[in-house]
């Protein structure tokens, strides 16, 4: 079946959210019964299905029983029972060819998620998966495996994004990602807001949250997330591909770092856990307390590699903001021993930097990469919760794939709300230092930037390695072969953003970058 009937089959099980209740005509394996002591449910799956973190013979699988997913215990009207979960993994969307399938118990400890990691599929192939459970069959999901370790791969489109605050408008983004029918999905964090829109002009939020306190504990995070995972846009896009997700500060609280302050290790650990429960990711990464693995690495066979990090979890603490000044925070913010990824991971970055299985190396992370002078005066500072606040941690990390010949390297960053295309450089005081990488910044699916002023040409001239912003929502399309990557800049204007009925998307602008031949070219 070509693409475009493929993605109207699965739109069209997702038009209506729910799930559809059981009946005769539906196949065999969908009537059995579940765990007889557990009372009767109500349609379960109002949050939809979703995959991630694909591997050549692996993928994980992901739903939640949540029939009224708003409610403020965090439970989802789930009753205190466990719940039989069977799922199906088959080469058609019509099921007649099933390759897998089985049973999991969803518990109430869990919020009754389930996360289903099949083993033996074949690499580089699609597939479609759905559940079934309480006498209900959820919408269907398609997803695929990667490529074989080292099999060519003549091409990979992916779609990055981040930042969705519910308030602050409509997930619009996501139909452009759906149209745009990618392999797959990154997303670089902020996936919920744990707090209310701080927005000056909050009449222009368009939607209210159903639990409007800030999110402190484990029933509130739940909450929270039930409430994003219901919107329909959202839903689809998981459904069309597989995602491999990361988390940023506003799953837990702003500007959370590693140490205990701002946030109690009590929250982190709630934050974390319901994080895992609402994403398809694997049990490699289920919460231990206030720790979660969330840094790892995935391959596209012989053409991309993902580094997916983590910069929250282990950093220092930010220093105070010098906003363009120069001082003491200076010298912290270049203080040697201060890491934005801690000492264990920075190592393991290093060291995946000594191989070379891929032509492209994506490094997935949450926070501006390249610098951002203000005033081009090099003893002042700003942009602490950036790498730019640790500065030395980010030197070790460019200078580790410049010594180790990582041929080319690409940052892709979520949360400044707004498209950024910058080359990357050593001494960015020094406008001829070699480009020795790019970074790709995607704008935000809703989290508003309006209080951000458009670079001025003073500003550019003191940074010329920055090609291009744009202060729109939207999402980065990323289409990579053996010789070019491209990247193509996708919008949806604030005014549409608002208005549940205009959808206006469009790509603002595409570069490329040439393989061996570090730098953004304009199309």
């Amino acid at each position: 079946m070509g693409q475009v009937n493929r993605r109207k089959v699965l739109l069209g099980g997702l038009a209506a959210v729910t799930a559809t209740a059981a009946s005769a005509a539906l196949p065999s394996w969908a009537n059995a019964r579940t765990t007889a002591a557990a009372p009767a449910i109500h349609d379960p799956f109002q949050l939809g299905v979703a995959s991630g973190d694909p591997l050549p013979d692996s993928v994980v699988l992901w739903t939640r029983l949540a029939p009224a997913p708003l409610n403020p215990d965090g439970f989802g009207g789930m009753p205190d029972a466990t719940y039989a979960v069977e799922w199906e993994i088959a080469n058609d969307e019509a099921f007649s060819s099933v390759v897998q399938s089985g049973s999991v118990n969803a518990v109430r400890a869990s919020a009754h998620s389930v996360h289903i990691e099949p083993a033996g599929l074949q690499p580089a192939r699609e597939y479609f998966y759905r559940f079934r459970s309480g006498g209900y069959v959820s919408p269907v999901g398609r997803t695929r495996t990667a490529p074989a370790a080292g099999a060519a791969v003549n091409q990979l489109k992916y779609c990055f994004t981040s930042c969705q605050h519910w308030e602050e408008g409509y997930y619009h983004a996501y139909k452009g990602v759906v149209a745009d029918d990618p392999d797959l999905v990154l997303f670089l964090g902020d996936y919920i807001y744990e707090k209310k829109s701080g927005r000056a002009a909050q009449e222009r939020n368009p939607r209210s949250l159903a639990v409007p306190d800030d999110a402190t504990t484990l029933a509130l995070y739940r909450a929270r997330h039930g409430q994003h995972k219901t919107d329909a846009d959202l839903q689809a896009a998981h459904a069309i591909a597989p995602w491999i997700v990361v988390f940023d500060d506003h799953e837990v609280m702003n500007n959370w770092n590693g140490t205990t302050s701002p946030a109690p290790a009590a929250r982190k650990a709630a934050g974390f856990q319901a994080f895992y429960e609402h994403t398809p990711i694997r049990s490699t990464a289920k919460p231990n307390g206030a720790s979660i693995q969330l840094y790892r690495q995935l391959t596209w066979g012989n053409l991309a590699r993902f580094h997916m990090l983590d910069t929250r979890q282990f950093r220092n603490a930010q220093v105070a903001d010098p906003s363009g000044s120069a001082g003491p925070a200076c010298a912290d913010m270049r203080n040697t021993s201060r890491s934005i990824l801690g000492s264990t991971e920075e190592a393991w970055l290093l060291k995946q930097f000594e191989s070379h299985p891929a032509t492209w190396d994506f490094l997935g992370q949450q926070v501006f990469f390249a610098q951002r002078d203000g005033d081009g005066n090099k003893a002042t500072c700003e942009s602490p919760d950036s790498w730019q606040g640790y500065e030395a941690s980010r030197d070790r990390i460019a200078k580790g794939w410049v010594d180790r010949k990582v041929a080319n390297p690409v940052v892709l960053t979520g949360d400044v709300h707004r498209h950024w295309a910058a080359d990357l450089r050593l001494d960015y005081f020094d406008h001829s230092d070699p480009v020795i990488g790019s970074e790709l910044v995607t704008t935000s699916v809703t989290s508003n930037s309006d209080d951000a002023a458009p670079p001025s040409a003073a500003w550019y001239a003191n940074n010329p390695h920055v090609k291009y912003c744009k202060g729109e929502r939207g999402y980065v399309r990323v289409t990579t072969t053996p010789s070019q990557m491209r990247a193509d800049f996708m919008t949806t204007s604030d005014t549409s953003v608002y208005d549940p009925a205009s959808v206006v998307i469009k790509n603002d602008v595409s570069y490329v970058v040439q393989a061996g031949k570090p730098g953004l070219q304009k199309v």
